[in-house]
């Protein structure tokens, strides 16, 4: 069989380019299940895009079965025809035809009964499943070494950033010290939005909603769920640790106003939800939530939807990375590069696996408590004007010895409900905790005070 191209000019050795031979009885076959954004999209690169991707291979990868709940009232790419489909994802591990399987229904309980069984059938697998990999990645890792086949997850992560290749592979020469990234795309386009318009998150949302880049429900989302996941596999890539989702700090960005924007514009900064985690001499410090960031930096420059990840070596210095952190056809090239690899390795027999988390076995370090988190702190009030407030609230943080740098205060229409800003010199996370939980006593607030770090040296 031949895949034809253009006519092009032989060569003076008599070489074809213009004829490349593809070997189709050494064609792959996958199985999808789930037929949503990411699987639809998936299907499509693989129907529209086939011949590139043989011609890359050397060998088709052939989509020899497909599942959903609706498949049979779903309207596939006509290229693909022929395959296999069902309602039952048991009929596709089981498939005879299917050497991959590639799991896109998300959440944690069918997803891991999908890859349990697909493993004990000899299937390799590939998800793109941040919460299931996050949860119980590792134990799924090592049954699938010990039954011989693959496991491949980049499209968990910044769905259009290969940014496990680059931790995994192409900086694995490395020690990361630091990685700071926008794992949200939802969040980054509400926050950005609000910056460029001055309206309420809740405006934002509803029409992120209508946009479909947020859920009906939206918790997983703006309360930092989601990129909490996405950090607890950034966090094994990059440092080699096992690190349990509930001992990442979270905080989500349902409190940030647009008088936050404001202030942070006076003070050269931005507001964006930062996951970040930094080696210490002591451990490593996880945390999701937002953070004022400067505003020369690279990552304030992260607009709409889009995800970014800086990241720090010790010895390749620093690298960047940018691009759609989700939608149909982005993640879709990564659970399709991932088939692609997973494929090349079933058709050499390579019995020499990669980790997906890029160490051969991670560590079970925990995390140090956020509470020894040093950085300068932005504190955001709404009080009942009355004199003496300011002196007051700095003599609470003088007591906790953090030095207070500068007062920001712009008009406000309501002397009930006047809000204001300072800004406190570095100090830790502990001294500032404690300051905000005895400054929420005080009579004349209307709100507990908003504490976020300012990052440094992004």
């Amino acid at each position: 069989m031949f895949l034809n191209r253009p006519e092009a000019p032989v060569a003076e050795t008599g070489y074809r380019r213009d004829v490349v031979i593809i070997n189709f009885m050494d064609e792959v076959g996958v199985g999808i299940v789930g037929l949503g954004n990411v699987g639809s999209g998936t299907l499509a690169i693989l129907a529209e895009n086939a011949d590139q991707i043989a011609l890359k291979l050397g060998f088709r990868l052939k989509v020899a079965a497909v599942c959903s709940r609706s498949v049979h009232s779903k309207q596939l790419p006509p290229a693909l025809d022929g395959m296999f489909r069902t309602a039952d994802w048991r009929e596709v591990v089981t498939h005879p035809g299917v050497q991959i399987v590639a799991e896109l229904v998300g959440g944690t309980t069918v997803a891991s009964e999908i890859i349990e069984a697909a493993i004990r059938n000899r299937k390799s697998v590939v998800t793109a499943n941040k919460e299931l990999m996050a949860d119980c990645g590792p134990e799924i890792w090592d049954r699938a070494i010990h039954a011989g086949i693959n496991l491949a997850m980049e499209a968990s992560v910044c769905g259009g950033i290969p940014i496990h290749a680059v931790l995994r592979e192409g900086i694995s020469g490395d020690r990361v010290v630091a990685l700071y990234g926008i794992l949200n795309g939802t969040c980054n386009y509400i926050l950005t939005e609000m910056e460029k318009r001055g309206v309420s998150l809740q405006t934002v949302l509803e029409e992120a909603q209508r946009l479909g880049y947020a859920e009906a429900d939206p918790s997983a989302d703006i309360d930092g769920f989601d990129a909490r996941s996405k950090l607890v596999l950034l966090a094994a890539l990059a440092f080699g640790e096992k690190i349990t989702p509930s001992d990442i700090f979270m905080e989500g960005i349902r409190r940030i106003q647009p008088v936050d924007f404001l202030y942070a514009r006076q003070l050269k900064h931005t507001v964006r939800l930062i996951c970040g985690g930094r080696q210490t001499p002591h451990g490593i410090i996880l945390s999701v939530r937002p953070a004022l960031i400067p505003a020369s930096t690279i990552l304030a420059g992260v607009q709409g939807p889009y995800n970014a990840v800086w990241v720090k070596g010790k010895y390749g210095e620093d690298t960047f990375y940018y691009g759609w952190g989700a939608g149909a056809r982005p993640t879709g090239v990564a659970v399709v590069s991932d088939l692609m690899r997973v494929a090349r390795e079933i058709r050499s027999g390579s019995p020499e696996r990669v980790s997906p988390f890029a160490h051969e076995r991670l560590g079970e370090n925990k995390p140090l408590s956020i509470a020894y988190k040093r950085s300068a702190y932005y504190l955001r009030f709404r009080v009942n004007d009355r004199p003496g407030i300011i002196a007051r609230l700095a003599g609470i943080l003088a007591a906790k010895n953090i030095s207070l740098e500068a007062v920001l205060q712009l008009p406000g229409e309501d002397p009930r409900d006047l809000p204001f800003a300072m800004t406190a010199e570095p100090t830790s996370e502990q001294s500032i905790r404690e300051a905000i939980e005895e400054m929420s006593q005080l009579d004349f607030m209307t709100e507990t005070p908003l504490a976020l770090p300012m990052e440094a040296g992004l």
